[in-house]
């Protein structure tokens, strides 16, 4: 298979582009900057990854190549926790995962359209999205079926989704992947951030510490993009999130264990709203989430539960 990936020196693309490759297929990646990309890709680096340079949100040279390939992974956006949450920032939030999606999604249907050499154009589109679709769901078990909430994330989200879910109208089979909170080892993730509290023994759960998180490692987010590749009844929204989902009391408690380290000083709310803004009322929103279609279509979770998890990435995030 030949696959283009956008947004793949994230924390997610870049186990993709590794995985891909080692599956045997042709990788090419689209980044703003090629030297930073083959510099982050660089362990994964064959002469079946080819990194060119393009900005998503508009078109150039990159949509040649796209055309071409047999599947297309979308992946790009802003980081939603990079900084601060100004008005401006919120705006580009949503305009670099949603004109990002336009544009693949128009390159899919115009190759489709003038059916692109070599007589093929890409047959499947594996959007990014996210739980934060659902919004504030409480102590509600929640799939697919379920409508998008009604706050910020969640607009974007929806049309996030209805953007990609264009190419499937005609072009190419679409999914949305709902991706929970992504668990891995590597620095710069959620995870890692989690866990510098506890190094300082100042762990603890986010406010009240009820609310339901929803989460997945990193090898099971790679295993659904997989099945989804390749299962042609897979389309539209999958919840990629693992079974067990937990409180974030429970999730601290477990992080606590796993690093040998206590989980007692609970973070107010107000103090988060002080520190972070508006992005802090997501930290202790309440969601949980059923990877219902990913099981109907046969996934197995290798690490369905935290503690194995985090049993898994707490060591290799300190070199054990």
């Amino acid at each position: 298979m030949r696959i283009f990936i956008t947004g793949g020196t994230g924390l997610i693309g870049r186990r993709l582009v590794a995985d891909r490759l080692q599956r045997g297929d042709d990788v090419i990646v689209l980044s703003r900057s090629i030297d930073k990309a083959r510099a982050i890709l660089a362990p994964a680096e064959c002469d079946r990854l080819e990194v060119i340079e393009g900005d998503p949100t508009v078109s150039g040279s990159w949509p040649e190549r796209l055309a071409g390939c047999d599947a297309v992974v979308n992946l790009a956006g802003a980081g939603i926790a990079d900084r601060r949450w100004t008005k401006a920032y919120k705006r580009e939030i949503a305009r670099s995962r949603i004109e990002s999606t336009t544009q693949v999604v128009e390159t899919i249907r115009s190759a489709a359209r003038a059916g692109a050499p070599p007589r093929r154009h890409p047959g499947v589109l594996i959007n990014a999205s996210a739980m934060g679709y659902y919004g504030e769901t409480g102590d509600r078990i929640i799939d697919e079926s379920a409508p998008a909430g009604d706050d910020f994330l969640a607009d974007v989200c929806a049309r996030w989704e209805a953007a990609a879910m264009d190419a499937g109208s005609d072009a190419a089979r679409a999914v949305c992947l709902r991706a929970g909170v992504v668990l891995d080892s590597r620095k710069g993730g959620p995870l890692a951030q989690m866990m510098l509290p506890f190094r300082f023994f100042l762990g603890g759960p986010l406010g009240s510490g009820r609310q339901w998180m929803s989460w997945i490692h990193w090898r099971d987010l790679v295993g659904i993009v997989d099945r989804a590749l390749a299962n042609p009844a897979c389309a539209g929204p999958i919840n990629a999130v693992a079974p067990g989902a937990v409180t974030n009391r429970d999730f601290c408690r477990a992080l606590g264990r796993a690093l040998g380290r206590p989980c007692w000083l609970p973070a107010p709310k107000f103090g988060l709203r002080l520190a972070l803004g508006e992005f802090a009322t997501y930290l202790t929103m309440s969601q949980r989430i059923a990877p219902a279609k990913a099981q109907a279509l046969g996934c197995e979770f290798a690490f369905p539960e935290l503690a194995g998890a985090l049993d898994d990435l707490v060591g290799a995030s300190t070199g054990e």
